[in-house]
C-alpha cells in the first residue's frame, strides 16, 4: 500500500539524475573527518543512519574548497586535493547501498577565516573589518585586521578552486553538489551588498554582485558535464538592514536560474547587529521560536520563478510539513537536519503509514552544543545518533544471556532503559510511583509555547504500553518500589530512574496557600493572581513567567545570581540559543522584572520579603501568588536503598537521581548503560 504523503514521495528526475522522494539531509557537521580534512569510516557510517531511514540525498556541511586557503572550523573536509577522493567514495558508495546521493556542501568562508588561522588577512569581496573580526581582535588583544578585497585574478583561482571541488566530487561517484552562496560566506559577500562595495564588473548593480556565483556555478557545469546537478544555496532574506532583502533575493534567483539545477533557501548571515547569535536562529531555531520558520521566503521566491527547483528548510519538524509546503506549491523539496538526526528512519515510518512513530526533535541543540566543543554530535532524544559507528546499522545486538531486569521510574531515563533491556532480549518490569508514565517531561509540555516538548511528551507516554504488547514488558503504575518489593522479586539487574525531588526554600510562609511549585501553578492547581512572585529564574522560572505573561500577568522574579549568571545558567540548561532567546524576549517585556542577587527570606499572604544581596538591605515586594521555581535536587539517598536490590555490578542509577540535569543526559545514559546489560 503506498503512503499516504504522494507529494513528499513523488520521485523527479534533474539532468537525468532521479531522486525517489524529496526529502534532503540539510548539511551536518559530524566533526568526523581526520583532523587534516579526509572522511573516515566513523563518518561514513553516521551518515549511514539517513541515507538507510529513506532520505534520497544527504550534505555534509561546510566543505572547504581547499583547506590549505580556507578553514573556519575543525574537522572541516579538505577538497582541495586529488587524495581526498579515495575516502569520499566510500561516502558515496555508501549511499548508493541505498539508492541514496551522497553529496557535500562547498564552501570558501571569505572573511570569516581568522588571521591567526594562515598568517595573513582573509579574502573578500571588498577590504573591510567585520564585526567577526572585531570580536576575533578583541579576544585576542590585537587590532582589527581588514580582510583583503580579491583582485581578479584571485577570483578567478577560487572560481576554479570549487570547479575542482566539485569534481572531486564526480570522480568519487557524487552526481549532485551544493555550493554554499549564503549565510555571509565568500560568495555572498560577493552578491550582498553590505559587503560588497567594488567598483568593477562584480560590484554594485545585483546583476554585478551576482556575477561571480554565477562563473562559479558555470565552472563547475564546464568540469563536471550536464549530468551533474548544481543546487545552490542562498539566504532568502539576509536580515540585516544593510544586507540582501527578499525582494533582491527573488532578482538574483533570477539571474541565478539559467545556471544552477535548485535553489536552496537559507536566512540569515554569519555578521549581524547581534553578532552570530542573530546569525545562529535564522539558520537553526530554538524551541521557543514558530516552526518552518523560513518556509515563506521559499514560498516567494517559488511564485516569482516558478519554473525554478526550490528547497526550502528551517524547523520544518514532520513529514507532515513537508508535504503541506509541497502540496501547496511553496517549494520542491524540503531539507531537515535536526528532525532526522531525532529520528533517521522519520521517512521510512511515513512512507509506511506510521507517522505516529516518529520520534519528535525537541530543538533543543544538544546536538550543537557538541559540534562546538569540538564533539561527536549526539542527540536529546535519540541515543543511536552518538554510536553510530558501534552500531553501525542501527540495531541493538540482543544480550547473550536473558536477565529479569526492573526499572525504577517512569521518566525519560526509565522509559529509554527500559525500551534498550526490552530489545535487548530481557524480561523487563517498568515500576512508576505516580499514575502516568513520563515523569518530569509533563510538567515541562506545561507552557503553551512548548509545542515540541508536547509532541515529546506524547511519544513518550506511548512507549510502555507498545513495549507492552511487543516484548511483554511489566508495566507497574501507582507503584512506588521498595528495597523489599525487589528483593522478593530476585532480580538480575536494576536500573534506579527515580529522578529528583523540587528544591523548597526553608522560609517563614512557605505552607501558605498562595505558594504553590511553578509548573503545578501552569496546570492551575491553584488561582494564581493578576501579580505573580517567581522564586527563582531558572529555565523553569522564565518559562513560568512567560507563559503567565502571555496570560496577561506582571511577573517579578526573584534571582540569587547576577545577570551574567543567570545567562550563564540557562546557556548550560538549555541550548545557548534558547538562552539568547530567553534575552530577546524579556527586552520586550515590561511586565516581567527579575531582581537580580536577590534571597527569599519569607512569603506573606501578599507579597514576599527578601534580601539585596549586595546591600544587605531587606525589601518587601507585594503580589498575589508565590511560585516556587528553585531547581530540583537528586534523590541520592532514596536511590541507595535500592542498589543491593540486585547483584550490585548490575545496579545503575541514572538520571536526575544522580544529579538534576537535562533531557539528553538521561536517555543517553539510559541507552548506553543498557546496551551493557
Amino acid at each position: 500500500m503506498s503512503s499516504k504523503y504522494s507529494h513528499v514521495f513523488t520521485p523527479i528526475r534533474i539532468r537525468g539524475v532521479d531522486f525517489k522522494n524529496r526529502i534532503f539531509l540539510a548539511p551536518a557537521t559530524p566533526v568526523l573527518s581526520t583532523p587534516d580534512g579526509l572522511v573516515t569510516p566513523e563518518l561514513v557510517n553516521w551518515m549511514r543512519m539517513f541515507a538507510r531511514g529513506g532520505v534520497t540525498t544527504l550534505y555534509l556541511g561546510n566543505c572547504s574548497v581547499d583547506l590549505s586557503e580556507n578553514q573556519d572550523q575543525s574537522y572541516q573536509l579538505d577538497l582541495g586535493r586529488d587524495d581526498c577522493i579515495r575516502e569520499l567514495a566510500r561516502y558515496a558508495d555508501m549511499c548508493k547501498e541505498y539508492d541514496c546521493h551522497a553529496s557535500l556542501e562547498i564552501n570558501h568562508a571569505g572573511e570569516g577565516i581568522g588571521f591567526e588561522t594562515f598568517g595573513r588577512p582573509a579574502y573578500s569581496a571588498s577590504s573591510y573589518i567585520s564585526s567577526d573580526e572585531e570580536i576575533r581582535a578583541r579576544m585576542l588583544g590585537r587590532d582589527p585586521i581588514p580582510c583583503e578585497e580579491m583582485s581578479k585574478e584571485k577570483i578567478r583561482e577560487v572560481i576554479g578552486m570549487f570547479a575542482d571541488a566539485a569534481y572531486r566530487m564526480k570522480r568519487a561517484g557524487m552526481d549532485i553538489v551544493m555550493v554554499h552562496g549564503g549565510h555571509g560566506n565568500l560568495i555572498s559577500q560577493f552578491t550582498s551588498p553590505k559587503f560588497n562595495k567594488r567598483t568593477d564588473e562584480y560590484g554594485g548593480s545585483t546583476e554585478n554582485r551576482a556575477r561571480f556565483a554565477i562563473e562559479v556555478c558555470d565552472a563547475i557545469r564546464e568540469k563536471c558535464g550536464e549530468n551533474f546537478v548544481i543546487e545552490y544555496r542562498c539566504s532568502g532574506d539576509e536580515e540585516d538592514p544593510e544586507g540582501m532583502h527578499i525582494e533582491e533575493t527573488i532578482k538574483l534567483a533570477g539571474l541565478l536560474k539559467g545556471h544552477i539545477d535548485i535553489l536552496h533557501v537559507s536566512a540569515g548571515l554569519h555578521s549581524l547587529p547581534f553578532g552570530k547569535d542573530e546569525y545562529y536562529r535564522n539558520w537553526c531555531q530554538n524551541a521557543l521560536m514558530p516552526r518552518c520558520f523560513n518556509v515563506h521566503y521559499a514560498r516567494d521566491i517559488k511564485r516569482a520563478h516558478p519554473d525554478l527547483l526550490v528547497n526550502t528548510v528551517g524547523s520544518i519538524t514532520s513529514i507532515d510539513y513537508a508535504e503541506e509546503i509541497i502540496s501547496k506549491g511553496w517549494a520542491d523539496f524540503v531539507s531537515m537536519c535536526r528532525p532526522l538526526h531525532a529520528d533517521p528512519d522519520m521517512p521510512r515510518k511515513y512512507a509506511e503509514n506510521r507517522p505516529e512513530e516518529r520520534i519528535p526533535c525537541l530543538r533543543c541543540d544538544t546536538c550543537a552544543k557538541h559540534i562546538m566543543v569540538p564533539k561527536m554530535i549526539y542527540c536529546a532524544v535519540n541515543p543511536m545518533c552518538g554510536m553510530t559507528d558501534e552500531l553501525r546499522d542501527g540495531v541493538i545486538p540482543k544480550a547473550e544471556t536473558k536477565k529479569k531486569a526492573a526499572v525504577v521510574g517512569g521518566g525519560p531515563g526509565g522509559i529509554y532503559a527500559m525500551m534498550t533491556l526490552c530489545r535487548r532480549g530481557h524480561d523487563v518490569t517498568l515500576y512508576e510511583a505516580s499514575d502516568s508514565f513520563g515523569g518530569n517531561i509533563i510538567k515541562a509540555a506545561n507552557p503553551s509555547f512548548k509545542l515540541d516538548m508536547k509532541d515529546y511528551l506524547k511519544w513518550l507516554q506511548s512507549r510502555p504500553e507498545k513495549y507492552a504488547k511487543e516484548y511483554g514488558a511489566k508495566l507497574l503504575l501507582n507503584t512506588k518500589a521498595t528495597k523489599e518489593m525487589l528483593d522478593a522479586e530476585n532480580y538480575d539487574a536494576v536500573i534506579i530512574a527515580i529522578g529528583a525531588d523540587r528544591i523548597i526554600p526553608d522560609v517563614p510562609g512557605i505552607d501558605l496557600p498562595n505558594v504553590a511549585w511553578a509548573p503545578d501553578a501552569e496546570e492551575g492547581c491553584i488561582e494564581v493572581g493578576d501579580k505573580i512572585i517567581i522564586i527563582g529564574g531558572s529555565t523553569n522560572g522564565i518559562e513560568s513567567a512567560l507563559e503567565f505573561s502571555a496570560r496577561g500577568k506582571q511577573v517579578e522574579i526573584i534571582e540569587m545570581n547576577d545577570e551574567a549568571g543567570l545567562r550563564f545558567q540557562w546557556m548550560n540548561k538549555s541550548s545557548g540559543s534558547q538562552a539568547r532567546e530567553f534575552e530577546r524576549i524579556l527586552q520586550n517585556k515590561p511586565e516581567i522584572r527579575i531582581h537580580y542577587r536577590s534571597r527569599l527570606t519569607e512569603i506573606l499572604p501578599d507579597g514576599v520579603v527578601y534580601e539585596d544581596m549586595a546591600t544587605g538591605e531587606k525589601k518587601t515586594l507585594s503580589g498575589d501568588s508565590v511560585l516556587l521555581a528553585c531547581g530540583m535536587r537528586a534523590r541520592l539517598e532514596e536511590a541507595d536503598t535500592l542498589r543491593h536490590c540486585a547483584p550490585e555490578s548490575d545496579v545503575f542509577v541514572i538520571g536526575d537521581a544522580k544529579e538534576a540535569r537535562t533531557v539528553a543526559e538521561a536517555t543517553n545514559e539510559a541507552f548506553r548503560i543498557c546496551l551493557h546489560i
